[in-house]
């Protein structure tokens, strides 16, 4: 049976219906499913431990963004599936996002992430601590014999010298994966989709990720800091961004390298791996200029 004829029969449609592959995803497969005057989004995937995704998160996330107003709502789960209603509108491209006035809308959204969701959720949930992902990681791709097993002792101590740098946090919940393509633009308001890496985590981690996932300018992640902590940033404070930012970037890529082993979705995992190392590299340059 194909991935869209069990799609077709799960048990929430009250009529026969036709589901559509959903692309550009690279963690998950997605169906969009008309029924009626209505359609909707079906996530396909089950918990996969190696990039510390569990369901039971992502639907917890799911349900508190619901309930804030900035996430679709989850109509219908089972193990392997979750089906949310469509949000009809533009997804964004990095294009949109380095626009200033997508900023000043996308900021507030973050902050409810941030400050509210934290209200809404039940249940177990998870932190997402990078430095923790990218020593876990490293022992992931280690134990795999992994292409880049040489590179790995030199990316652990720079992973262990920025986490330092970060020091404190204060803790909030965080998106952690705000990739343009996460954000959707009805016209009205901007939503937020995607809650698979969702969790307990460090304000700078979704400021920084936001910034190096979308190439902000130096003056944009200025912005970015005094919008959202309502002040300049110090020489203190804009060294700690961007260990963090260095930290998102080096997680991106190790992400990669997990996926080029164990990934079964039809992607260039190497040269995206590639990809993200030159930005992780030039990241690193840059932060060790301040």
């Amino acid at each position: 049976m194909s991935l869209a004829e069990r799609v077709a029969k799960l048990p929430f449609w009250s009529q026969e219906v036709e589901p559509k592959p959903l692309t550009g995803g690279i963690t998950n497969t997605n169906f969009v499913v008309a029924q009626g005057d209505e359609k909707f989004v079906v996530r396909m995937g089950h918990d996969i431990p190696m990039h510390g995704v569990m369901r039971f998160n992502e639907l917890a996330a799911c349900h508190a963004g619901f309930a804030c107003g900035i996430s679709p709502e989850v109509v219908y789960t089972e193990p392997g599936f979750m089906i949310m209603r469509f949000v009809e509108g533009k997804t964004l491209k990095q294009e949109d996002v380095i626009q200033q006035s997508y900023l000043e809308r996308i900021l507030p959204v973050i902050k409810v992430c941030h400050n509210e969701m934290p209200k809404k959720l039940r249940g177990p949930i998870l932190s997402f601590w990078v430095f923790h992902v990218i020593r876990d990681y490293a022992a992931k791709l280690t134990e795999d014999n992994s292409r880049m097993i040489p590179r790995l002792p030199e990316l652990l101590q720079v992973s262990e010298g920025l986490e330092s740098i970060v020091g404190p946090i204060s803790m909030v919940f965080g998106h952690n994966d705000l990739l343009s393509a996460n954000f959707i633009d009805d016209g009205d308001k901007i939503w937020m989709i995607d809650w698979d890496y969702s969790g307990f985590t460090s304000p700078l981690f979704d400021l920084s990720n936001l910034a190096s996932n979308n190439e902000l300018t130096t003056e944009q992640e200025r912005w970015l800091l005094k919008a959202y902590f309502g002040k300049e940033s110090d020489d203190h404070l804009w060294k700690r961004y961007h260990a963090m930012k260095t930290a998102s970037l080096l997680r991106e890529a190790m992400w990669s390298m997990v996926s080029e082993i164990h990934s079964v979705i039809d992607f260039d995992y190497v040269a995206y791996t590639e990809e993200n190392m030159a930005r992780y590299e030039r990241a690193l340059e840059a932060f060790r200029k301040l």
